[in-house]
């Protein structure tokens, strides 16, 4: 594992629980990236400015960034701007994870506290496995995917790019979930979902 220094880009909300699990992981995480330098400072980071900008001191230094942003939109596209700087992102694993053999796991990956994920998963790059969630075995998971704490994905499910699965939804095995959808809270999913849908309830329903 590399022993670089480590940026984390958003560091708010969803990036207090990636710096908390980095920690955990002993990693070395030092500074962080918004677009203004911040009052509140949990971990006590350095900021090094905004990397939206030429100017960001990040891209002159041989350091390393991990993703502590929410929205999985804006998550891909800083993604895609520091992989076009040629830097590095890794994934961050908390040591409370459970990760079964045989799964494969991009890069750019948050996969937090207590996550159970069973064998021959494929996870792709710049997901989030939230707080307890449980991806059973031989689920793909496409990229830029939010899985929401407690939610379970039952095994073989596929996942499209970008969607967002809500906190204890369960989606049955078998089934294939398109891209950009939203799937609500506590939904129950039994069957396919196309892309860009809005889905609710149990048993689930299109919005």
């Amino acid at each position: 594992m590399s022993d670089k220094k480590i940026i984390l880009a958003g560091y708010s909300g969803h990036g207090y629980v990636v710096a908390e699990a980095a920690h955990q992981a002993n990693m070395p995480l030092f500074y962080y990236s918004e677009y203004n330098e911040l009052n509140t400072n949990p971990f006590g980071l350095h900021y090094l400015g905004f990397e939206g900008k030429d100017s960001f001191e990040g891209w002159n230094e041989d350091f390393d960034f991990i993703l502590g942003i929410g929205d999985n939109a804006v998550r891909v596209k800083v993604a895609q701007l520091i992989k076009s700087k040629n830097k590095q992102i890794r994934n961050v694993i908390h040591p409370t994870a459970s990760i079964g053999q045989k799964v494969t796991i991009g890069e750019g990956n948050f996969i937090a506290r207590n996550v159970s994920v069973s064998p021959f998963v494929s996870i792709s790059n710049y997901c989030i496995l939230n707080t307890g969630c449980i991806v059973e075995h031989e689920c793909v998971i496409n990229q830029g995917v939010h899985i929401a704490p407690g939610a379970v994905l039952a095994g073989n499910v596929t996942v499209g790019e970008n969607t967002f699965i809500g906190a204890n939804a369960v989606i049955k095995q078998g089934v294939v979930v398109g891209k950009n959808v939203i799937i609500g809270a506590g939904s129950v999913v039994i069957k396919d979902i196309p892309d860009e849908k809005k889905i609710v309830g149990n048993p689930s329903r299109e919005v």
